[in-house]
C-alpha cells in the first residue's frame, strides 16, 4: 500500500527527465490524464517535437542541473521522473529534486548492481520508486514461460492473482458456450474479463457467447491457473529450455530468473567480450558466441527442440524475423520483445505470439503511482495494466474504511457499464465475487474496465 501525505484531486504538477522511450510513453499518458507537465531532454528536437505534440513546457539541456529544475518549477512540483539513460544522472535529478522541492521522485534504474542495492538506495536517497524496464520486461516474460499457453499474463495482489490472455483454440470445447456455461464446468474460481473478436472487444456478460479464434482476459488465482486450462481441455506446464538471443540486460535478468525455476536455458550472444562475462555472471547457463540472426546456427544449436525461445535483441526487425522463423521451424513458446511501439496494428497480423513492450510495462507503473498520488479518500490504486491496445484497464485499488462501496452486496452497488469487479484479495485470500459478496475496509479490489483514468474506488460508481 502507497502511503501518501497530501490530497490531489486535479491533476499533479510533473517533471519528466528524459524522453527516450519510456519518457515519451510517459508523457502520452500523463498528458492525456490531464497532468501539467514540464519535460527536460538534452535533445533540442526530441523537446520540440513532444512539447509541440502533446503541449507541454519543454527545457533542453541537462536535468541535472539546478538552475535548469528551477525554471522547470522543481520547487512547487509534485513529482520528478527521471528515465534517462543513464543511472547515475537519474539518481543526481530525483536527489537535487529532492533538496530543491522537497517533491515525490521516480528514478529509473538498469544497473543490476544498482537494483541488488535498490532498496537501500531508496531509503538513502528519499525516493519515492525505483523502477527498472529490463527487469521488469524480464519478469513478465518469466511468467509466460512459467504458462506458455498464455498470450499475456497480469499479476495483483503481490501475485496472489493473474489475469490471463488467451485464444481460444480451434475445435475447443468453449466454442459456442457462453461465459455462464463455460463458468459451470470450471474446475476452480475464475471470471471472464474481457473479450476481443477481431476487433471488436468487450467486457462479457453471462449471456456473452465464446468461440474459438477469440482472445479471452480471465482472472483466476495463481495456484489454479493450470487448472483453470486443464478444465478448459488445454493443458499446460511450465517449459523446460530456452533459447535467448541476445546478451544485454534484460537477457541476464531472465535467465537468472529462469535458471532458479529449474528451465534450462541458452544465450547467443554476438559479442565476444559480452559471451566471456555472462559466462562468468551465469555459470549455470549455456553461453555461445555466434549471430542469433544465422539461420544455420540456429538449427545447429536446437531451436526446432527447444521449449521456448525469446530474441532480445535491441533491434525491432531482427527480433521480428528471428520469432517469425522459429514459429516457422519449431512448436516452442516464442515471445518478442519490441522497442519501438509503431506498426502495431501490422505488428498485430504477423501472428508473433506473446509481445513485450518493456516502454509500456514501466510506464504502467508510473502511472499507477501518478493516480495513487490523486486519490481523495485513502482508496489507492495500486496496481495498473493497460490491455488489448489501451482500449481495456484492469486496476487494483487498496480500499480504505471510507470507501462508499463498503459493506454493500456487489448486485446493489450502482456499478458503471462496461466494468467488472473481477477479484477480492482480502488477507491473502482471493476471492471471484458474486453478487451477495461485500467489499471491505483493508481489501484490495480488482476492476477491469473500457473506462480509463480511475484514480480511486469511488470511480466504479455511477
Amino acid at each position: 500500500m502507497l502511503k501518501l501525505q497530501k490530497k490531489k484531486p486535479d491533476g499533479l504538477k510533473i517533471i519528466v527527465v528524459g524522453c527516450g522511450k519510456v519518457g515519451s510513453t510517459l508523457v502520452e499518458q500523463l498528458s492525456r490524464e490531464g497532468h501539467d507537465l514540464t519535460i527536460i531532454d538534452e535533445s533540442a528536437a526530441i523537446v520540440e517535437n513532444l512539447s509541440t505534440t502533446y503541449d507541454v513546457l519543454g527545457l533542453t539541456g541537462n536535468g541535472a542541473s539546478y538552475s535548469l529544475q528551477k525554471e522547470a518549477g522543481v520547487e512547487s512540483a509534485d513529482l520528478m521522473i527521471a528515465v534517462t539513460g543513464s543511472d547515475e544522472l537519474n539518481l543526481l535529478c530525483c536527489t537535487l529534486a529532492k533538496k530543491a522541492g522537497n517533491c515525490a521522485t521516480i528514478a529509473s534504474i538498469r544497473n543490476p548492481d544498482y537494483t541488488v542495492e535498490r532498496r537501500f538506495l531508496r531509503q538513502q536517497l528519499g525516493l519515492s520508486m525505483i523502477v527498472n524496464p529490463d527487469l521488469e520486461a524480464a519478469t513478465e516474460i518469466a511468467r509466460l514461460l512459467r504458462l506458455p499457453t498464455a498470450l499475456d499474463i497480469n499479476s495483483f495482489a503481490k501475485g496472489a492473482a493473474e489475469l490471463i490472455k488467451f485464444r481460444i483454440p480451434k475445435g475447443n470445447r468453449l466454442h459456442e458456450k457462453t461465459v455462464a456455461e463455460a463458468a459451470q464446468n470450471l474446475q476452480c474460481g475464475a471470471l471472464f474479463c474481457a473479450l476481443e473478436r477481431g476487433h471488436d472487444l468487450s467486457i462479457p456478460s453471462g449471456s456473452s457467447v465464446l468461440r474459438e479464434g477469440d482472445q479471452v482476459s480471465v482472472l483466476v488465482s495463481a495456484k489454479d491457473s493450470r487448472s483453470f486450462f486443464r478444465s478448459i481441455g488445454v493443458p499446460t506446464h511450465q517449459v523446460g529450455s530456452t533459447m535467448i538471443v541476445g546478451g544485454g540486460r534484460s537477457s541476464y535478468y531472465l535467465a537468472r530468473q529462469l535458471l532458479e525455476m529449474g528451465i534450462n536455458v541458452k544465450i547467443i550472444e554476438k559479442s565476444a567480450k559480452r559471451s566471456a562475462e555472462l559466462s562468468e555472471l551465469l555459470p549455470k547457463a549455456t553461453i555461445l558466441n555466434g549471430d542469433g540472426t544465422d539461420e544455420q546456427l540456429l538449427q545447429e544449436e536446437g531451436i526446432t527442440r527447444t521449449d521456448s525461445f525469446v530474441p532480445l535483441t535491441g533491434i525491432d526487425e531482427e527480433n521480428i524475423l528471428m520469432t517469425l522463423y522459429a514459429r516457422r521451424v519449431s512448436q516452442g513458446k516464442v515471445i518478442t520483445k519490441l522497442n519501438r511501439s509503431s506498426f502495431r496494428d501490422v505488428i498485430a497480423q504477423l501472428d508473433l505470439g506473446s509481445v513485450i513492450y518493456p516502454r509500456f510495462i514501466t510506464a504502467e507503473t508510473i502511472v499507477a503511482y501518478v493516480r495513487a498520488l490523486q486519490n481523495s479518500i485513502g482508496s489507492n490504486i495500486e496496481t495498473l495494466y493497460k490491455l488489448f491496445d489501451d482500449r481495456v484497464e484492469a486496476a487494483e485499488f487498496f480500499v480504505g474504511p471510507g470507501a462508499p462501496v463498503n459493506g454493500i452486496p456487489l448486485s446493489e452497488l450502482p456499478l458503471k457499464d462496461n466494468l467488472l469487479i473481477a477479484c477480492i484479495n482480502r488477507g491473502g485470500k482471493i476471492l471471484i465475487p458474486g453478487g451477495s459478496d461485500c467489499i471491505q475496509a483493508e481489501d484490495t479490489v480488482i476492476v477491469v474496465t473500457t473506462h480509463t483514468g480511475f484514480h480511486d474506488i469511488r470511480d466504479i460508481l455511477k
